[in-house]
């Protein structure tokens, strides 16, 4: 997975050396050379901060990166805003480019955007380094606020190049997420008494009533791409996931299976998909479905970015057969980088089930707002959502 994470990391590797010149020119400390002698103390044992820089160099062209890694930190002190940035920006290269620690690399640069939001070059640094850990969402996040912090005309044009770049995906690779999962209704109960029917009033045992659990929430994919053009792949994919309690009859696992085209067109990007998919609830099959996705990604200028998707497919459900049904998804969403610091979206969304059963057949829809604020070095997150459902009938 290392070597995998290091070609991914090379979409960017030759680009940036073309900004890197661009950027030489600008007023950032980070793009200058060490910055001039300063005595940090009128003593003569005392080093200046470039004395410094030059060790810390020497230190990393050779290899030796425990010397370096302790000279750069200690230049985080300094009182200088930009000889402390300078050296976290070369510790966050020699993090990523000698080391390949992306995860402390990512740190670095983010303790400079703490300070200045607007450097452009760190901006752009950071969406190589998400690039190259597979995180492609953060990456074009990056570049948009690095484009809404404002650039000269050549940088922006990098910029741009850049974000085309992403398009270039690796030809292989996958992840996985694991949280844990409290939840107030494991078993998808109700909360009442007795169940309403047309024949008259049932009263529910505690078996059948909702209950509270503890359960690990995991899931992850692989994916493999084939080339069949310079502007088109076949993309291949399995994932899984699931909601997992010490009792296992509440167990909730689904697994699928997807393949299809990708068509890339500057930073336009259409994929269509289709396959099969199961869902097995407490260790026994309870569904599987077949059917077919598309999704179609357009940037709205150099901030936004549009995403159309949709989805049909048919289910059989195992466990009732009135439940088996024909369902319909679309969403569209936008999302904005309004400045360095400051971003949002929005998205509407809705879904179809037309059940077999008109008790079991529903309709919903709803629009979800989120916006992020980096504070320091901290990003709140907010969200905010409403959603309706609605039956076709009552449950006889």
């Amino acid at each position: 997975m290392d070597k995998d994470l290091r070609q991914g990391g090379r979409i960017f590797r030759h680009l940036i050396l073309c900004t890197i010149v661009v950027l030489a020119a600008a007023p950032s400390a980070w793009a200058q050379d060490a910055p001039p002698a300063t005595a940090l103390d009128e003593t003569p044992l005392q080093l200046s901060a470039a004395q410094v820089f030059t060790l810390a160099d020497t230190a990393r062209a050779a290899r030796d990166f425990d010397t370096a890694r302790r000279l750069y930190r200690a230049l985080e002190a300094d009182p200088d805003a930009d000889i402390r940035n300078e050296a976290r920006f070369r510790l966050g290269m020699m993090l990523a480019d000698d080391e390949h620690r992306y995860t402390d690399a990512a740190v670095a640069l983010r303790r400079i955007l703490d300070e200045s939001p607007s450097a452009a070059r760190v901006r752009v640094e950071m969406a190589r380094i998400l690039a190259s850990t597979g995180n492609m969402r953060g990456a074009e996040r990056e570049l948009r606020a690095a484009q809404a912090a404002g650039l000269p005309p050549e940088v922006d044009r990098m910029v741009r190049f850049y974000a085309q770049a992403l398009s270039q995906r690796k030809p292989w690779g996958g992840s996985f997420e694991v949280a844990l999962a409290p939840d107030s209704n494991i078993n998808r109960a109700t909360r009442a008494d007795t169940l309403g029917t047309v024949i008259g009033d049932f009263t529910l045992n505690e078996g059948a009533k909702a209950r509270s659990g503890l359960g690990l929430s995991a899931r992850g994919q692989l994916y493999a791409r084939l080339p069949l053009s310079a502007r088109a792949d076949m993309l291949a994919r399995a994932s899984a996931g699931g909601l997992f309690y010490r009792a296992g009859q509440f167990n909730d696992l689904s697994t699928g299976l997807q393949i299809g085209p990708q068509f890339s067109s500057g930073s336009d990007r259409l994929t269509l998909a289709a396959g099969p998919t199961w869902r097995w609830y407490g260790g026994d099959l309870y569904s599987r479905a077949w059917g077919g996705t598309a999704s179609y990604q357009h940037n709205l200028g150099k901030r936004s970015q549009l995403r159309l998707e949709g989805g049909v497919s048919t289910l059989s459900n195992r466990a009732n057969a009135m439940q088996s049904s024909h369902d319909y998804s679309a969403s569209v969403s936008v999302d904005r980088a309004l400045s360095a610091r400051l971003g949002g979206g929005v998205q509407l969304a809705g879904y179809r089930s037309a059940a077999r059963d008109p008790g079991y057949a529903l309709t919903s829809g709803g629009i979800n707002i989120y916006a992020f604020r980096e504070v320091g070095r901290t990003t709140l997150v907010g969200t905010l959502g409403y959603n309706h459902l609605e039956a076709d009938a009552r449950t006889t």
